[in-house]
This record gives C-alpha cells, structure tokens and sequence, in this order.
C-alpha cells in the first residue's frame, strides 16, 4: 500500500512514541484501514532553521480509538517555490471556492485570504462563517498531504476587500481584469512576493476595481477570453510561477 502522507500539528522526535490526533487516525486507520507496522509519513508545517522536514513513521498499538506512531526518520523536504503569493479570493459559490483552494496549494500558494465582495453571492457569518473557514483550512491541509508540500499555506480569517486592500505590503499587487493593457507577464517582480487579487463570480465592481488602483494594484490580463474566478485564479498562479517561481 502507498505510504501516506498526514499532516499533524505537533512536533515529531526521532525515536519517540507519539499519538496520532483524532482527524489523523480516523484518516489512516477508519479509512484506509492501515494497521500494526505500516509506514506513514508526517509533516507538522513547521520550518526550522534547515528548512521544512517530513518524518517517517510506522503505526503502533493500533486499537478500535487510538494509535500511535513510532518516529524512524526526517529528511528535509525542499519543493517550496522561490515566490511567495497572497491569494485574495472572491468568496464564490459550492464546490468552486473549495477547488479554488486545493488547486492553488497545489500550485504553490502560500498564504490565501477568502474575501467578501460587493457581487459576492456567499452569505456567511458567526458560526457557519467560523466552521467554514476551518472546513477552508482541512481542504489546504489536505492539499499539501496530496501534494508533497510540508509548509501549509495559512486560510486568513474572511474579511471585506477594502479591509484587505489596506493591509500593508512590500508585495507587487495584482487584479485581473479582462480590459486591462498589459500582461500580468510584464511587470517585474522585484522581491519574489506578490499579492494577487481574484474577485468572485461576476468579477470585481468598478468601484473595486478603483479603490484596489489608489491601493497600489495593477489591473493585469491573461489573454483574450472572460475566466471564470476559478480558472483565473490558477491561470494567474501558474503564469506566475512559470515566469518567476519554480513551474517550468
């Protein structure tokens, strides 16, 4: 059986005995039903000095509620693209907000921040808005256990555009817009970050788009068709990471 990758927020010795948390044994053991002697493998998204680390592990005292993991070995794991990306999402509707968020891990995103918009149809707050954001994050986590990744992208609290857009930043800023004159290929991006901003469904109002302009965002286009916000946003990541990351 394929040795699985799990994510477990807690640190890992070599050596040591240590539980697996509930989300991590209901995964291996419930679902893949792996048992007694199996090796898994661990990642904790934390970076130390060296780098960001995976562990290898075997599965021991499997019982019908627990498990534990006896850690073998950590070897370094260094797949992390040169460039840093703040995802600004347009909260958009079912399945394509959750999409979204995989696939960008997947391309290499590093930090995403859901955003509420004027023509965004998303209506969420208190809890189902907080149970939301964590369901945000398992779909991230889950991403860099598919893809390889041990630094974990973080799911920024959901806030409105004109809160993000005043965050302070070093990054070059980004908006798609389907009528914009340049390339989002020709600006040169001097600290390898970038901030790139993707509305909803229906796009960005012109009122957004202006206040993201006194922002210091430069209206950028990927060719000559209207994307939808999900093929936008991994379009726009994927171009990115091809001129100035590590897609080639």
């Amino acid at each position: 059986m394929r040795n699985p990758r799990i994510y477990q927020a807690q640190a890992f010795e070599v050596g040591q005995s240590q539980a697996l948390n509930d989300d991590a044994f209901g995964h291996i053991v419930r679902v893949l039903r792996l048992k007694n002697g199996d090796d898994i493998t661990l990642f904790n998204g934390v970076a130390e000095q060296a780098g960001y680390f995976e562990y290898q592990a075997k599965l021991v005292n499997v019982g019908k509620k627990s498990a534990d993991v006896e850690i073998i070995a950590k070897e370094l794991v260094a797949n992390e693209s040169p460039l840093n990306i703040h995802l600004a999402q347009g909260i958009s509707r079912g399945d394509r907000m959750d999409f979204t968020l995989q696939k960008s891990v997947e391309l290499g995103v590093n930090t995403i921040t859901p955003i509420f918009t004027e023509r965004c149809g998303v209506k969420l707050s208190g809890e189902r808005l907080e149970k939301k954001h964590q369901q945000w994050q398992k779909i991230v986590n889950s991403a860099c256990e598919q893809s390889g990744r041990c630094a974990v992208p973080i799911v920024a609290a959901p806030i409105y555009l004109d809160q993000w857009l005043q965050q302070e930043s070093t990054a070059l800023k980004l908006n798609l817009h389907p009528k914009a004159e340049h390339s989002i290929m020709s600006l040169p991006i001097e600290n390898q970050r970038v901030r790139l901003l993707i509305g909803p469904e229906g796009g960005l109002s012109d009122d957004e788009i202006a206040s993201a302009n006194t922002a210091g965002f430069h209206d950028v286009l990927l060719g000559p068709r209207v994307l939808r916000t999900e093929t936008a946003a991994l379009t726009a990541i994927t171009a990115l990471q091809c001129r100035y990351g590590d897609l080639n």
